[in-house]
């Protein structure tokens, strides 16, 4: 089988780790991209590095300060991380996050020449974030298209999300059916400086009751 080559935003999370291992399923060459934007739970980007590592995935690690514009409990330690969210978009959510992960995203595939980019976005069992909604993740695409070289030329940059209709229970069934240990992976937005999991944010929330539909023995580490 002929091996394509895409660019893989990886966060180390259950999401982005899914989504490398189907990557890699579809006889895809990855190389990993993380963004470290100075957030507060920066311990994940240690993590992404050691399972990238044992992976031997090629990766690069892009710095950004997105604690510049704040407005987020992940980018202002002024803010909590809360520990049950209210209906509506949560304080959780970074300002244009996924539309600045895409947009380095993009630049850094089409210097490469890749045309495949994949995100682990998910708008079922997710914290009500805009740009995880299929509609975002379309225009996106388009305006990528429009702005680059590559999209000029009549080539293509393609925004893959094939996590973006399951469920939390469905995408860790599928990542173990894939081999995936979910106990290297962190999702936690309050992690200690061990790497345990708060166990109370929403994100905690959201991964443990995955666990549980799925049948499946939670095995994050965990602070209590």
């Amino acid at each position: 089988m002929e091996s394509k080559k895409a660019l893989i935003l990886f966060s180390g999370g259950l999401d982005s780790t899914t989504v490398l291992h189907h990557a890699l399923s579809e006889n895809y060459e990855c190389i990993a991209l993380t963004i470290d934007y100075n957030q507060r739970h920066k311990f994940e980007i240690e993590s992404s590095k050691r399972y990238l590592k044992e992976l031997n995935i090629e990766s690069k690690i892009f710095k950004i300060d997105l604690t510049q514009i704040g407005g987020s409990a992940l980018t202002d330690n002024k803010i909590d991380v809360p520990v049950k969210c209210n209906d509506g978009i949560p304080i959780t959510y970074v300002p244009a996050r996924n539309t600045i992960f895409l947009s380095i995203a993009s630049a850094y595939a089409e210097k490469l020449a890749l045309e495949n980019i994949f995100i682990g976005v998910n708008q079922i069992d997710f914290s009500g974030y805009p740009d995880c909604r299929p509609e975002y993740i379309k225009s996106f695409e388009e305006t990528i298209n429009l702005g680059t070289k590559l999209g000029a030329e009549d080539g293509r940059l393609i925004i893959n999300t094939p996590l973006i209709n399951m469920s939390k229970k469905d995408i860790i069934k599928y990542g173990c059916s894939l081999g995936i240990d979910y106990s290297l992976t962190v999702s936690c937005y309050n992690l200690d400086d061990q790497g345990r999991a708060c166990g109370s944010c929403d994100s905690c929330e959201f991964r443990r009751h995955g666990f549980e539909l799925a049948g499946i023995k939670d095995p994050t580490h965990y602070k209590n």
